[in-house]
């Protein structure tokens, strides 16, 4: 008898809901598959995702980082992400300072008032984890950091989810999610001008300081459009994994009570915990790079000019390279392969420090707030959202 045949679509409504199982087909049938409609290649086996990001030369990123973008042939707003060396590496070589490890520690008193201050907040013993704590409290931490004035904080986290958010069949922006965009770049760059005219003791103020070589060797200052570039990267992916990381981890918890009670028994196990919700089912379900020239991966060769998915949340879950690796467990072996949560290589997450230890503290202040929970089921919601995965609103009752 056939198999039938895999079919991946990104936009699709299976999916936002599950994509889990259309990943196992695709590891086991198709590991280098090649969407003949939509004309790209996508990656699911661990050993080819991992090979992929580490291999910038044929796998560019200066095409975007979605498929849209990719195919669309238009150079993206300058940002990191969207950079190949030498570009990236002066790039990531100035917002590393930002990141370094007593930055992130200087940030733990803001991470842990915020955290308390949203929990203070909830006056019922029930209410949703994302929209009442883990949406607010991440996008507080990191635009403190870039200098976004206080009442513009949250309302980044809104032009942010409208920004990524996608109809089922739908490839690019929608008309809302297009606004958004603009209206994200406006602000930020508003802010720039600000920051030139009164410098703070901020992200912003720092890159417009900052100095990097240029094309012809002599150092240059960064210019307003790339400030404004980063700063909307920072917003976005500093408000974004957070945010999904917890909101999942209190989904999963409830269907795997064993595992918070463990966490219940040891906190010591918390940052385990974190480092399995993030291959578990991780916020980034995939990036999208360019073929420069052909390239090789062990599955087999993709021709150049080709958009190509790296999906590292089913690489994540490869049985070749993690031991039961459909289990959620708190205390696998976490030497067996490397964890593609948070991206590998040269573009792994700038903020990846900040996102372990927020998720950390979040989960420990929760432990407290709610040891005995469950979830309405019934109110569950998934995101829609190109490459982002996640709940939107995830309703709970404290039960002790």
């Amino acid at each position: 008898m056939t198999k039938p045949q895999v079919i991946f679509d990104p936009f699709s409504e299976e999916f936002f809901t599950d994509p889990f199982d259309m990943y196992r087909r695709m590891r086991q049938d198709a590991p280098l598959y090649y969407n003949a409609d939509l004309d790209f290649f996508a990656l699911t086996r661990h050993d080819d995702v991992a090979s992929a990001l580490k291999n910038h030369d044929a796998f560019s990123s200066s095409r975007g980082c979605d498929l849209a973008m990719v195919q669309s042939g238009e150079p993206p707003q300058k940002s990191i992400i969207f950079m190949d060396p030498p570009d990236h590496r002066h790039m990531r070589s100035l917002l590393n300072k930002a990141f370094t490890p007593r930055a992130i520690q200087a940030q733990k008193d803001t991470v842990i008032e915020q955290i308390d201050h949203f929990l203070r907040q909830i006056d019922s013993d029930e209410f949703d984890v994302v929209q009442d704590f883990s949406g607010p409290f991440p996008v507080e931490v990191i635009t403190r950091m870039a200098g976004v004035d206080p009442e513009y904080r949250q309302q980044v986290r809104h032009w942010i989810d409208t920004s990524l958010s996608r109809e089922p069949g739908q490839i690019g922006y929608t008309e809302a999610g297009m606004q958004a965009t603009m209206d994200t770049a406006i602000y930020y760059y508003s802010l720039v001008q600000k920051r030139r005219e009164d410098p703070r003791d901020d992200m912003i103020s720092r890159l417009i300081a900052a100095e990097i070589p240029g094309e012809d060797g002599q150092l240059r200052r960064l210019d307003d459009i790339e400030i404004t570039g980063f700063a909307t990267l920072l917003g976005g992916a500093g408000a974004e994994t957070v945010t999904k990381l917890v909101g999942t981890a209190m989904v999963l918890f409830a269907r795997h009570p064993e595992q918070w009670q463990k966490l219940l028994d040891d906190r010591g196990k918390i940052p385990a915990a974190v480092e399995e919700l993030l291959r578990y089912e991780g916020p980034v379900q995939y990036n999208v790079r360019y073929t420069l020239k052909e390239a090789d991966v062990p599955s087999g060769t993709i021709p150049a000019g080709k958009a190509v998915f790296l999906i590292s949340a089913a690489a994540n879950r490869d049985p070749d390279a993690f031991t039961d690796a459909d289990a959620f467990d708190i205390d696998r072996d976490r030497t067996e392969a490397q964890n593609l949560g948070l991206g590998y290589g040269i573009h792994s997450c700038l903020g990846a420090a900040l996102a372990r230890m927020e998720s950390c503290i979040a989960l420990e202040r929760l432990l407290d707030f709610m040891p005995r929970y469950e979830v309405n089921w019934d109110g569950l919601q998934r995101v829609h959202m190109q490459n982002v995965a996640g709940y939107s609103h995830v309703p709970v009752r404290r039960l002790s």
